[in-house]
Protein backbone atom coordinates (compact mmCIF):
# COMPACT_ATOMS: atom_id res chain seq x y z
CA UNK A 1 0.00 0.00 0.00
CA UNK A 2 2.87 2.45 0.74
CA UNK A 3 5.46 1.06 -1.53
CA UNK A 4 6.36 1.61 -4.82
CA UNK A 5 4.44 -0.48 -6.92
CA UNK A 6 6.14 -2.74 -9.26
CA UNK A 7 4.17 -1.52 -12.68
CA UNK A 8 4.77 2.34 -11.57
CA UNK A 9 7.37 4.17 -13.71
CA UNK A 10 9.32 5.12 -10.15
CA UNK A 11 9.63 1.18 -10.25
CA UNK A 12 11.38 0.05 -13.58
CA UNK A 13 14.36 -1.96 -13.52
CA UNK A 14 16.64 -1.30 -16.49
CA UNK A 15 17.75 -4.06 -18.80
CA UNK A 16 20.80 -4.50 -15.65
CA UNK A 17 18.24 -4.52 -13.35
CA UNK A 18 19.38 -1.08 -11.83
CA UNK A 19 16.41 0.71 -10.63
CA UNK A 20 15.44 3.68 -12.47
CA UNK A 21 12.98 6.97 -11.48
CA UNK A 22 10.39 7.80 -13.87
CA UNK A 23 13.43 10.13 -15.57
CA UNK A 24 14.82 7.72 -16.10
CA UNK A 25 18.40 8.23 -14.01
CA UNK A 26 19.69 4.90 -12.12
CA UNK A 27 19.42 4.73 -7.87
CA UNK A 28 22.17 3.75 -6.55
CA UNK A 29 22.76 -0.04 -5.42
CA UNK A 30 21.45 -1.28 -2.19
CA UNK A 31 24.57 -0.23 0.53
CA UNK A 32 26.06 2.52 -1.16
CA UNK A 33 24.45 5.58 0.74
CA UNK A 34 26.29 3.77 4.30
CA UNK A 35 29.65 3.32 2.30
CA UNK A 36 29.40 7.35 1.27
CA UNK A 37 27.94 8.93 4.54
CA UNK A 38 31.24 7.19 6.12
CA UNK A 39 33.29 8.91 3.47
CA UNK A 40 31.37 12.00 4.00
CA UNK A 41 31.77 12.31 7.78
CA UNK A 42 35.75 10.96 7.19
CA UNK A 43 35.93 14.06 4.67
CA UNK A 44 34.53 16.54 7.12
CA UNK A 45 36.46 15.45 9.88
CA UNK A 46 39.32 15.76 8.09
CA UNK A 47 38.36 19.55 6.53
CA UNK A 48 37.03 20.72 9.89
CA UNK A 49 40.94 19.75 12.10
CA UNK A 50 42.15 20.83 8.77
CA UNK A 51 40.31 24.10 9.68
CA UNK A 52 40.68 24.62 13.14
CA UNK A 53 44.86 23.87 12.85
CA UNK A 54 44.71 27.13 10.47
CA UNK A 55 42.86 29.15 12.64
CA UNK A 56 44.17 28.20 15.64
CA UNK A 57 47.67 27.91 14.67
CA UNK A 58 48.37 29.41 11.31
CA UNK A 59 49.40 26.18 9.82
CA UNK A 60 47.73 23.29 7.61
CA UNK A 61 45.69 20.29 8.99
CA UNK A 62 49.44 18.75 6.82
CA UNK A 63 51.78 20.45 8.72
CA UNK A 64 50.11 20.11 12.15
CA UNK A 65 50.39 16.37 11.92
CA UNK A 66 53.99 16.74 10.38
CA UNK A 67 54.79 18.68 13.75
CA UNK A 68 53.19 16.49 15.86
CA UNK A 69 55.34 13.24 14.49
CA UNK A 70 58.34 14.90 14.56
CA UNK A 71 57.83 16.12 18.06
CA UNK A 72 57.31 12.52 19.28
CA UNK A 73 61.14 11.04 18.08
CA UNK A 74 63.06 14.69 17.26
CA UNK A 75 65.87 14.17 15.13
CA UNK A 76 64.55 11.91 12.27
CA UNK A 77 65.14 12.17 8.55
CA UNK A 78 62.72 13.38 5.77
CA UNK A 79 62.91 9.10 4.98
CA UNK A 80 62.07 8.54 8.66
CA UNK A 81 59.38 11.25 8.95
CA UNK A 82 57.61 9.73 6.05
CA UNK A 83 57.29 6.17 7.03
CA UNK A 84 56.07 7.74 10.95
CA UNK A 85 53.23 9.76 8.65
CA UNK A 86 52.74 6.89 6.55
CA UNK A 87 53.04 9.38 3.36
CA UNK A 88 54.68 9.72 0.17
CA UNK A 89 58.61 10.87 0.96
CA UNK A 90 58.30 13.90 -1.81
CA UNK A 91 54.98 14.92 0.42
CA UNK A 92 56.56 15.29 3.21
CA UNK A 93 59.54 16.72 2.05
CA UNK A 94 57.13 19.78 0.55
CA UNK A 95 55.45 20.04 4.21
CA UNK A 96 58.99 19.84 6.29
CA UNK A 97 60.02 22.90 3.68
CA UNK A 98 57.27 25.10 4.50
CA UNK A 99 57.86 24.17 8.00
CA UNK A 100 61.36 25.18 7.74
CA UNK A 101 60.49 28.54 6.21
CA UNK A 102 58.44 29.53 8.75
CA UNK A 103 60.96 28.59 11.51
CA UNK A 104 59.17 25.92 13.01
CA UNK A 105 61.56 23.18 11.78
CA UNK A 106 65.34 22.90 11.42
CA UNK A 107 67.33 20.93 9.47
CA UNK A 108 70.92 19.65 10.74
CA UNK A 109 73.77 17.87 8.94
CA UNK A 110 73.72 14.06 10.48
CA UNK A 111 77.00 13.73 12.23
CA UNK A 112 77.09 9.98 11.36
CA UNK A 113 76.62 10.35 7.75
CA UNK A 114 76.70 14.06 6.24
CA UNK A 115 73.93 13.09 2.99
CA UNK A 116 71.75 12.84 5.49
CA UNK A 117 69.71 15.61 6.92
CA UNK A 118 68.16 15.61 10.68
CA UNK A 119 65.33 17.78 11.17
CA UNK A 120 64.37 18.71 14.77
CA UNK A 121 61.73 21.46 16.15
CA UNK A 122 62.78 24.49 16.94
CA UNK A 123 61.60 26.61 19.91
CA UNK A 124 58.96 27.87 17.89
CA UNK A 125 57.41 25.20 16.47
CA UNK A 126 56.98 23.20 19.90
CA UNK A 127 55.05 26.67 21.31
CA UNK A 128 53.01 26.59 18.31
CA UNK A 129 52.31 22.65 19.03
CA UNK A 130 51.27 23.54 22.52
CA UNK A 131 48.58 25.77 21.41
CA UNK A 132 47.81 23.34 18.59
CA UNK A 133 44.60 21.15 18.78
CA UNK A 134 45.03 17.10 18.19
CA UNK A 135 45.07 16.98 14.07
CA UNK A 136 42.09 14.65 12.62
CA UNK A 137 45.30 12.43 10.56
CA UNK A 138 46.55 11.79 13.91
CA UNK A 139 43.03 10.53 15.63
CA UNK A 140 42.37 8.93 11.96
CA UNK A 141 46.12 6.97 12.19
CA UNK A 142 44.79 5.62 15.89
CA UNK A 143 41.40 4.40 14.72
CA UNK A 144 42.97 2.58 11.65
CA UNK A 145 45.41 0.94 14.45
CA UNK A 146 42.57 -0.22 16.81
CA UNK A 147 41.61 -2.26 13.77
CA UNK A 148 42.31 -6.03 13.80
CA UNK A 149 45.22 -6.74 11.45
CA UNK A 150 42.84 -8.69 9.35
CA UNK A 151 40.55 -5.74 9.00
CA UNK A 152 43.03 -3.59 8.33
CA UNK A 153 44.18 -5.09 4.93
CA UNK A 154 40.66 -5.63 3.88
CA UNK A 155 39.63 -2.07 4.51
CA UNK A 156 42.73 -1.29 2.62
CA UNK A 157 42.11 -3.78 -0.29
CA UNK A 158 38.57 -1.95 -0.63
CA UNK A 159 39.82 1.15 -0.40
CA UNK A 160 42.58 0.63 -3.38
CA UNK A 161 39.66 -0.60 -5.24
CA UNK A 162 37.74 2.51 -4.38
CA UNK A 163 40.32 4.96 -5.40
CA UNK A 164 41.46 2.71 -8.95
CA UNK A 165 37.48 3.06 -9.31
CA UNK A 166 37.58 6.64 -9.80
CA UNK A 167 40.55 7.56 -11.10
CA UNK A 168 44.46 8.44 -10.59
CA UNK A 169 44.84 10.42 -7.33
CA UNK A 170 48.15 11.12 -5.24
CA UNK A 171 48.84 9.53 -2.04
CA UNK A 172 50.11 13.25 -0.62
CA UNK A 173 48.89 14.26 2.78
CA UNK A 174 45.19 15.29 3.55
CA UNK A 175 44.87 18.58 2.52
CA UNK A 176 47.95 19.82 1.70
CA UNK A 177 48.81 22.16 -1.47
CA UNK A 178 48.33 18.97 -4.01
CA UNK A 179 49.89 20.92 -7.31
CA UNK A 180 53.34 22.05 -5.00
CA UNK A 181 53.83 17.40 -4.08
CA UNK A 182 53.56 17.11 -8.10
CA UNK A 183 55.64 19.89 -9.13
CA UNK A 184 58.64 18.51 -6.80
CA UNK A 185 58.11 15.06 -7.92
CA UNK A 186 58.10 16.38 -11.67
CA UNK A 187 61.51 18.19 -10.75
CA UNK A 188 63.22 14.81 -9.90
CA UNK A 189 62.06 12.92 -12.21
Amino acid sequence: MYGTPSNSPAGRRARNGTRVSPAGAAFPSPGVRPVLDGIRRLVQSLRLSARQAQNRAGISGAQLFVLQKLAEADAQSVNDLAARTATDQSSVSVVVHRLAERGLVERHPDARDRRRVRLTLTPRGRALLRRSPDSAQRRLVRAIESLPPAERRVLGASLARLVSGIGKASPALFFEKEETAAKSRDRRA
